[in-house]
């Protein structure tokens, strides 16, 4: 039985782990958007600045999407599973941080031209000039409501509220999250620049590293799958 003084104790020795999450994610979080902005130096400042802060957002999401996948192939890790809850909010905010740049900067505000749209000064009308940068911004878009979604999910008190049933159908959809940032930042990585007659800005370096990130968790939650569907043959067989 515990006593007054344990019950007391209780509440912020239950919130030390999470404010030690919280502040480890953030000083991460800055760490790579400093060293994203480093790797893209040469580039302007808007794109330099859109592309650290999105390229920090995906590597929070890779880290939310490989630990519970690497739980179920080593045990012993499982002990970082509760650090998904951070992973994921700070990577949605970053996230939310690279679109603020991207529509003051790159369309400064004008959501037509967000979608692929531009004003044409005989015409006096907005025509379709990016096909391929507004279906990716529309990807975008719709993989950052799914992750307010989470995020706003992503307490203890959503839990209760939603019961748990209900709110592990909605955490689920963190795959299509993963899914639509993965193809929304392909786009950017590998095609859009390509229609230009020179490349603005220069060439990304991280094209091949984020093809064997996406590859290697890709294959990691495949492993996983497998050795689940093994584990539960054996149990089956027993």
């Amino acid at each position: 039985m515990a006593t007054v003084a344990d019950t007391t104790l209780t509440p912020s020795r239950s919130k030390r782990p999470t404010l030690i999450r919280h502040t480890v994610v953030i000083i991460i979080s800055a760490a790579l958007v400093y060293a994203f902005a480093t790797v893209h130096g040469d580039w302007s400042p808007m794109h330099r600045w859109n592309r650290a802060f999105g390229d920090a957002a995906i590597v929070l999401l890779a880290m939310t999407m490989s630990i519970g996948a690497m739980s179920r192939l080593v045990r012993p890790t499982a002990k970082w599973l509760p650090w998904r809850r951070e992973l994921g909010i700070y990577a949605v905010l970053l996230a939310t941080a690279h679109t603020g740049i991207i529509l003051d900067g790159w369309v400064e505000w004008d959501f037509f031209r967000l979608f692929g749209f531009e004003f044409h000064p005989v015409d006096l009308n907005y025509v379709m000039l990016q096909h391929g940068f507004g279906l990716s911004n529309t990807i975008g878009i719709l993989a950052l409501g799914i992750g307010f979604l989470l995020m706003l999910t992503s307490s203890d008190r959503a839990v209760r509220y939603l019961g748990a049933t209900s709110w592990k159908t909605v955490q689920m959809s963190a795959l299509v999250f993963w899914a639509l940032v993965v193809v929304h930042t392909a786009y950017f990585l590998y095609a859009h620049f390509t229609s230009f007659h020179r490349a603005t800005p220069s060439a990304n370096r991280l094209q091949l590293p984020f093809a064997f990130l996406v590859l290697a968790i890709v294959a990691l939650r495949a492993a996983a799958f497998l050795a689940t569907i093994r584990g539960r043959a054996r149990r089956e067989l027993v």
